[in-house]
């Protein structure tokens, strides 16, 4: 069964939940949403914060961390963001860090949008309970 974690981020127009939970799992993606719905286009560090904080938010309201975070999937519309994109992200993960994949694509769904992110979390007490 799926359940919808209810989060503080804005609704949003499109069909999706911020953050789901299925078998002991937190499923979530972000982009740069500001508290208002609306999206920061700005410097790509901007957006890498704001991004990364919305995940944060989304974990906090599933009682998870951004310890718990398994697997982050980054997408950037350019290769030349992706030492900015370290840098920022060296501030919200800390070592062991999560399993990482960065794909660089053509576009994402709001024009000046730099980065989204998918990513995956154990829920913390699915995690003791498997130990």
């Amino acid at each position: 069964m799926i359940d919808v974690i209810e989060t503080p981020l804005p609704p949003l127009a499109q069909p999706f939940s911020w953050a789901t939970r299925a078998a002991g799992v937190i499923y979530t993606a972000h982009g740069p949403v500001r508290a208002d719905g609306s999206i920061d286009t700005g410097a790509v560090e901007d957006q890498a914060h704001l991004t990364f904080g919305n995940l944060a938010l989304a974990l906090k309201a599933a009682g998870a961390s951004l310890r718990d975070v398994a697997q982050v999937l980054i997408y950037l519309i350019d290769v030349a963001d992706v030492a900015v994109v370290d840098s920022v992200y060296r501030q919200y993960f800390q070592t062991p860090y999560p399993n990482r994949s960065t794909v660089i694509v053509s576009s994402l769904v709001v024009p000046g949008m730099r980065i989204e992110i998918v990513a995956y979390a154990a829920e913390p007490n699915a995690a003791a309970a498997s130990r």
